[in-house]
């Protein structure tokens, strides 16, 4: 039976392949290992083989694995990655370090306002609805300049760059014109802002071609912990 310090092992080795195919350095894309409905038990195994960076998807659940693990692990990026109500702000700008899905003004002068002023500025990325699927979450592609615009107004954000969930489909030409797309944007953006530097795209059945289109985080979920656990 596999370890998670050997699905970890063989998530790297995917990334260093897709890198070699297109002529980039494997260590110019990040591995954001998803923990969403894990046990800090998981995350500590994940830790114990090198793993740094960990992305959770519900709120007081990642707030909740942070506290546990801060004292012992402070070390640990986390990466807040699902969508996030404006009520729940405070507790994104409280516990983590990157804010992936930031999509609407008020979540990001919220978000700003929040952030205690001890802690260093949350790194947020803007998300693009990139497949323009009605039920994905995410701004359209025209919107992008004017809420980046906001954010580097924002002292206590700090913006990094864009990220997207594009269709879910095995077409890879689908996946590459999607994934082409949002790295025009990237570059667009940084045309505007130099400093911006994280292009969040690609998962298990994806990276391949979000790699191959410029993809700096990738982000892996059961290919690592094992099929996530959902309350029954």
């Amino acid at each position: 039976m596999t370890t998670i310090a050997d699905r970890l092992a063989i998530a790297h080795s995917r990334i260093a392949q897709a890198a070699q195919k297109c002529d980039r350095q494997p260590s110019s894309i990040r591995l954001l290992a998803v923990s969403k409905t894990k046990p800090v038990e998981d995350i500590i195994a994940a830790y114990q083989a090198g793993q740094r960076c960990f992305g959770e998807n519900y709120v007081q659940e990642g707030a909740e694995k942070i506290t546990a693990l801060k004292a012992t692990y402070p070390d640990i990026e986390w990466h807040f990655i699902g969508p996030l109500q404006s009520n729940k702000t405070n507790i994104v700008a409280q516990h983590f370090d990157w804010m992936h899905t930031v999509s609407r003004d008020k979540i990001a002068q919220r978000l700003n306002d929040q952030r205690p002023n001890e802690l260093t500025p949350l790194n947020v990325c803007i998300q693009i609805n990139i497949s323009a699927e009605d039920t994905k979450s995410g701004i359209d592609t025209d919107q992008m300049l004017p809420l980046a615009k906001l954010i580097t107004q924002l002292p206590n954000l700090t913006l990094r760059g864009l990220m997207a969930i594009p269709t879910a489909t095995a077409d890879t030409e689908l996946q590459l014109k999607e994934f082409s797309t949002l790295h025009k944007l990237f570059q667009e953006l940084q045309l505007h802002y130099p400093s911006i530097d994280t292009l969040s795209m690609g998962m298990s059945n994806d990276l391949d071609a979000a790699i191959r289109c410029g993809s700096t985080m990738v982000r892996i979920g059961s290919a690592i912990f094992g099929e996530r656990n959902y309350p029954a």
